[in-house]
């Protein structure tokens, strides 16, 4: 994203990237592609009144008022432009999801692409990319330090296959991600998830944290983490949150739920740890199965034969191993409160009750990526502890601080997404006038 935006004024680029299988072995390419934007022109045509002080106080009330909000500011102030640069320069086919809500959003701003698929994101976004003659990469190359001369980066070090190499450079926009595959940083920093399903990239190892900080870049919000408790075994594919907010519910091997699943599906994974150490089945119905086609992810489940159908009550619970009076109560119980009933969890957000046939999803709580990193400012330079910075210095992604404030519960659906896409955006927008 950065190296498009930088060459697109005409900048000479060299894209790194550690990971020889970066077009499936990334984050991008394992999400849902949603990218909240405030203000598109999609809203508009959808008759959504949105704007980026609603985003702002969305965020502030998942947080608790504690968030990285200067980041949040500057990607709430440039999502719509991001998301029509997407579709009008990069050629992505862009389109505002409007058939359910995600959790913490007020409104529909969640904008994504046919299939809901990152990696087919990623496939387009790699495509304009390589037809850039500005833009080289140079794969696998692990950037492990910076070269500088007094408060300026002038160049960097890669390690490849080959050895030990120098680049000299006038900026870099470091996307490294967090450190979601590095152990000694997750028991440090966030051990409530450090034994879920690493759903991640095997590069996310803190190369952002540990070089910044040798050069005295501040780190902020390293507590902070999406996880997800919706992930399919035995396919390790997304069962996808709309299963849930279309209606359907997890329980645990008694058949029994253990929480309100709507008020996220990233503190849900911690939840689901406590209450289901074998795993949860996400237990849903023909109209939320028909609904959530529409996502490539749901449909590598289907194709693996993780959604299992029964006639009965008994039979589901026969062939899931769920508890079979449990599951029998917990049922009756979801649908006098999608009646309008009071939910012993509070959740008040039930589509529909259940009918029919009745399948399960067996899946597990997983850490998909960690949120906190580098300190930045609103143009994603890097801080020090006392607001100087080291020139040339960007942070993008998962290696600066993000906007889900502390822990799990801050996490909004596409807060992982925008800190990509958005901060590369603007760090590239900000090299272009500071060199021009």
């Amino acid at each position: 994203m950065a190296a498009l935006r930088a060459a697109e004024a005409g900048l000479s680029v060299l894209v790194l990237d550690s990971n020889e299988s970066f077009r499936r072995g990334n984050n991008t390419s394992m999400s849902t592609a949603m990218i909240p934007a405030m203000g598109t022109r999609y809203q508009k045509e959808a008759g959504v009144r949105d704007s980026p002080q609603t985003f702002l106080d969305d965020v502030s009330a998942k947080t608790h008022g504690d968030f990285n909000s200067v980041a949040a500011g500057a990607l709430a102030e440039s999502s719509a432009e991001l998301v029509e640069w997407l579709a009008d320069t990069v050629g992505l086919d862009i389109s505002l999801v409007t058939n359910f809500a995600y959790p913490g959003h007020s409104v529909m701003r969640c904008h994504t692409i046919p299939g809901h698929s990152g990696a087919a994101m990623l496939d387009g976004i790699l495509a304009a990319v390589r037809a850039s003659d500005l833009i080289d990469m140079f794969v696998p190359a692990r950037l492990v330090d910076f070269l500088t001369e007094g408060d300026t980066v002038t160049g960097v070090v890669v390690v490849t296959p080959a050895g030990r190499e120098e680049i000299p450079t006038r900026a870099v926009v470091l996307a490294t991600n967090g450190y979601g595959a590095d152990e000694e940083l997750l028991g440090e920093n966030i051990p409530e998830i450090s034994e879920a399903i690493y759903y991640g990239s095997e590069h996310s190892r803190g190369d952002a944290v540990r070089i910044g900080q040798r050069f005295g870049i501040a780190v902020d919000y390293l507590d902070a983490y999406q996880g997800h408790a919706g992930l399919a075994m035995p396919a390790a594919s997304l069962a996808t949150w709309a299963t849930v907010m279309h209606g359907g519910f997890l329980v645990n091997s008694n058949g029994l739920r253990y929480g309100d699943e709507t008020k996220g599906y990233s503190e849900y994974a911690a939840e689901s740890l406590k209450h289901a150490q074998e795993g949860s089945w996400i237990i849903i119905d023909q109209r939320i199965h028909d609904s959530c086609l529409e996502f490539a992810d749901y449909q590598n489940v289907v194709q693996s034969n993780g959604v299992r159908w029964a006639e009965s009550v008994e039979e589901l619970a026969e062939i899931s191993g769920i508890c079979a009076e449990g599951l029998n109560s917990t049922l009756e119980t979801s649908r006098a409160s999608a009646a309008g009933s009071p939910d012993d969890f509070g959740r008040e957000n039930w589509e529909a009750p259940l009918e029919g046939p009745l399948a399960a999803i067996h899946v597990r709580p997983a850490l998909f990526h960690t949120q906190g990193g580098l300190r930045i400012d609103a143009y994603a330079r890097t801080l020090r502890e006392d607001g100087s910075q080291l020139n040339g210095l960007y942070a993008a992604g998962g290696a600066a601080a993000g906007i889900s404030g502390h822990g799990a519960s801050g996490y909004l659906a596409g807060n992982g997404l925008l800190p990509a896409l958005g901060l590369s955006f603007i760090a590239a927008s900000h090299i272009v006038s500071s060199l021009s």
